[in-house]
């Protein structure tokens, strides 16, 4: 008996969650897509078509984990907002983007690019195209090849984000004990640090922390957000630091700014940049 209701316990819970996830749409979900331009399931509701006023459609896309469309291209350009769940973005000869619901993606006029749901994740969007200049222009499809290589590139990204936020750790620690070997390694030798007070290089940030001018007593981290570039890594840190600055506790809300530049294999502090926040201090 208590098996029987156990099953129907999850049950419920599964069609309430299905029931949950259609409801988070904005629009209804539409009908599975029958036309030759998407590999896996797509699902389609035409919001709006063009008329004589306004010369634009709205359709809504929902993926199915792992569905893409094919390489194409709008003549007229478009622009996706991302309603629900993870997917790609990639424009022809492009780094991968990997959007969220909330993004607002620009597909710019007669640039080839394609789009579609993460493996893990369903994937939805509404559409806003222009058609005074035709219809989209379907092309190739997105090879299995390429999709794999795809989650490659999101994976190494990822274990890259990580290995960046872990040495950022790293450096307010080594900054709160006065470990001036550690950062002497970290900080490049052109490296740059913007303080309220002034900004300086290297050398004399390192004897500022060696000698207590300023002590980094503390640094409550919030937010944490990383873009990679190539060679190059840009960390956002929302942070309360609490700090002894000539012989005076202080604590203020920032928002830090760290850069970082791999050289031979590892990553350099290229700059900080402590930008003052207007919020409260939260903490305690």
């Amino acid at each position: 008996m208590k098996k029987r209701i156990y099953a129907i316990m999850l049950a419920t819970a599964a069609l309430w969650n299905h029931a949950a996830a259609q409801e988070s749409l904005p629009f209804p979900k539409g009908e599975i897509s029958t036309t030759d331009n998407h590999t896996g399931t797509v699902w389609l509701s035409e919001l709006a078509m063009p008329d004589s006023l306004l010369n634009i459609s709205l359709a809504q896309a929902t993926f199915a984990p792992g569905a893409k469309l094919d390489w194409h291209i709008h003549p007229a350009g478009q622009y996706l907002l991302i309603t629900e769940g993870t997917g790609y973005y990639q424009e022809r000869d492009k780094p991968i983007q990997v959007v969220h619901k909330g993004a607002v993606i620009k597909c710019l006029p007669g640039v080839q690019h394609w789009h579609g749901a993460s493996p893990n994740s369903t994937f939805s969007y509404i559409g806003v195209t222009p058609s005074q200049k035709g219809k989209t222009i379907w092309l190739k499809r997105v090879t299995d090849e390429e999709y794999n290589h795809v989650i490659h590139q999101v994976i190494n990204s990822a274990g890259t984000e990580q290995e960046i936020i872990n040495l950022s750790k790293k450096k307010w620690l080594w900054m709160s004990d006065k470990n001036v070997d550690s950062l002497n390694a970290l900080f490049d030798e052109k490296s740059v640090f913007v303080h309220m007070g002034g900004s300086w290089g290297k050398g004399q940030e390192l004897n500022v922390i060696k000698s207590g001018g300023i002590w980094y007593k503390k640094a409550e981290v919030y937010s944490v957000s990383v873009n990679i570039f190539d060679n190059t890594a840009i960390l956002l840190n929302d942070i309360d630091l609490m700090a002894v600055v000539g012989g005076k506790e202080v604590t203020n809300p920032f928002m830090v700014t760290e850069v970082y530049i791999r050289e031979d294999g590892k990553w350099k502090m290229g700059s900080l940049t402590f930008s003052h926040l207007l919020r409260p201090v939260k903490m305690k």
